[in-house]
C-alpha cells in the first residue's frame, strides 16, 4: 500500500525542486549566451550582449575557425596528447598508488610525507623549464604528457580507495601463485572502474585545458595544442575585426570579434561535454569512494 504524503511534504518538495531547477538555470543561461553569440552577427552582438537565440544567425564564426590551416592538425594533436598523456597519468598513478595502499610496506609514512609535501612546495616554473630543457624534450609533445605525470591529488584518492578492497581477495591469488602485478590487473583495476573513470576524466580534461605548458614548451606551430592555436586565432580576430575584413564570396564581411571568441570557447569545450555523460554515472561515485579513509 502506498505511503500518501502530507502537504507539507508536497509543499517542501515543489519549493525544492523548483528552487532546484531555477539553480540550473542560472549555470545553464550563459553557455547558452556563448552559443547564441557564436551564431550572431557583430551588430546584433553590440546591440544585445545577452541573448538566448540570435536574429540573424551566421556560421562566419565558425567558418573562419574551421577555415585555419592548421586547426585539425591541432584537435589531432590536443587529442593525442590527451589520450596518450591521460593513458601514462593512469598507469604512473596505478604503479604508484599499489604499493603505498599496503600498511606494512617500509617506508611507507616517509613516502607519503614527500607526496604530501610536493602538494605544498614545488620547484617553481624556471627550475621545471630548466629539468626540462635538460631533458631533451623541449618542442616535443612528451613534454606535455611526461611531467607531472602522477597527480598527488588523484594518487591520494587512488591509494585509499585501493585499502578499501578486503585483503583477502589479495591473499588467495596470492595463494594460487600469483604476482603483484596479476593481482594489480585482474583484481585491482577491474573492481576499481569507478575511481579509473573519475581520474581519466580529471587528467584528460586537464591535458584538454593545457595551454601555459604548451605556450612554454612548443616553439613549433605545427605542435600547437587546440588552447593555443585558439588563443593565436582570437589575437588575429581582434586585429581584423577592427581594421580589415574578411572577403567571402565577393562580399566584405565584417568578421564578428566577439562572436569568433565565442566560438572558439565552444570548439574547446564541446569535446569535454560530448565525454563527460558517458563518465558521469562514475564521477561522484568513485570520487567519494576514494576519499572516504586515510
Amino acid at each position: 500500500m502506498a505511503i500518501k504524503e502530507s502537504f507539507s511534504r508536497k509543499l517542501f518538495v515543489g519549493i525544492n525542486s523548483s528552487f532546484l531547477v531555477f539553480l540550473a538555470m542560472l549555470t545553464l543561461f550563459p553557455f547558452v549566451n556563448v552559443i547564441a553569440g557564436s551564431f550572431a552577427t557583430s551588430l546584433e552582438m553590440l546591440q544585445r550582449p545577452f541573448m538566448l537565440f540570435p536574429r540573424n544567425p551566421t556560421i562566419l564564426s565558425y567558418r573562419y575557425i574551421l577555415s585555419t590551416p592548421t586547426f585539425v592538425r591541432s584537435i589531432m594533436t590536443t587529442a593525442y596528447v590527451a589520450f596518450v598523456g591521460t593513458l601514462i597519468n593512469i598507469t604512473m598513478t596505478y604503479l604508484m598508488a599499489y604499493p603505498l595502499s599496503y600498511k606494512r610496506l617500509t617506508g611507507r609514512k616517509i613516502y607519503m610525507n614527500l607526496i604530501v609535501f610536493t602538494m605544498l612546495f614545488s620547484g617553481g616554473m624556471i627550475p621545471g623549464y630548466l629539468n626540462i630543457k635538460q631533458l631533451g624534450l623541449i618542442d616535443s609533445l612528451w613534454a606535455l604528457m611526461l611531467p607531472g605525470a602522477i597527480s598527488t591529488s588523484s594518487l591520494i584518492i587512488l591509494k585509499n580507495f585501493i585499502q578499501q578492497i578486503p585483503d583477502e581477495l589479495k591473499e588467495a591469488a596470492r595463494i594460487d601463485g600469483a604476482s603483484e602485478l596479476f593481482i594489480l590487473a585482474r583484481i585491482i583495476v577491474p573492481l576499481s572502474l569507478p575511481v579509473l573513470a573519475t581520474l581519466s576524466l580529471f587528467y584528460a580534461v586537464g591535458h584538454w585545458n593545457s595551454f601555459f605548458n604548451c605556450l612554454l614548451l612548443i616553439n613549433d606551430p605545427k605542435k600547437w595544442t587546440i588552447q593555443v592555436l585558439l588563443r593565436q586565432i582570437i589575437m588575429q580576430a581582434a586585429g581584423i575585426g577592427d581594421s580589415e575584413s574578411m572577403r567571402g564570396e565577393g562580399a566584405r564581411v565584417i568578421l564578428p570579434t566577439e562572436g569568433v571568441r565565442n566560438a572558439c570557447i565552444i570548439v574547446a569545450t564541446m569535446p569535454i561535454l560530448l565525454v563527460y555523460p558517458f563518465l558521469q554515472k562514475y564521477f561522484a561515485k568513485g570520487a567519494l569512494l576514494g576519499s572516504i579513509k586515510g
